[in-house]
């Protein structure tokens, strides 16, 4: 036995996982498998989980009644074409962007935010301080 923990992927709530699921398999290229409590899309990169919850309510961006506590980011090559691809699907663009020269930001069908971004990394300092 080992005590290594693996970081294995996220779980978002959604008041319909294998439908929230199959919008995110459709816009990365990953397979969705499961049903409306609980489903994974699996794609090249990663894994990301839905599970459906009572009395979903989406998060408010960039802020509101119901705070976002997390967002997906995603690294692309053109933020115009994949635009059009995540909005063909079913997302939808926010007015707010407050970062438009290197990424945009959505909301899924469920109202999670997520960004389209060209950075493969965000700036960031020694975890250590």
């Amino acid at each position: 036995m080992s005590n290594t923990i693996r970081l294995s992927g996220t779980t978002l709530n959604a008041p319909d996982a294998i439908a929230l699921a199959r919008f995110y398999a459709e816009i990365t290229g990953g397979v969705a498998k499961g049903n409306r409590h609980w489903a994974v899309v699996t794609g090249p990169y990663a894994e990301i989980g839905f599970q459906r919850v009572e009395n979903f309510r989406p998060p408010d961006w960039p802020d509101g009644a119901v705070p976002m506590q997390m967002h997906l980011d995603f690294f692309v090559d053109d933020l115009e074409s994949t635009g059009a691809r995540v909005l063909a699907a079913g997302a939808t663009r926010f007015e707010f962007q407050p970062n438009s020269d290197h990424c945009f930001v959505y909301a899924d069908p469920a109202g999670h935010p997520f960004c389209l971004s060209t950075w493969e990394s965000a700036e960031v300092g020694d975890a250590g301080t």
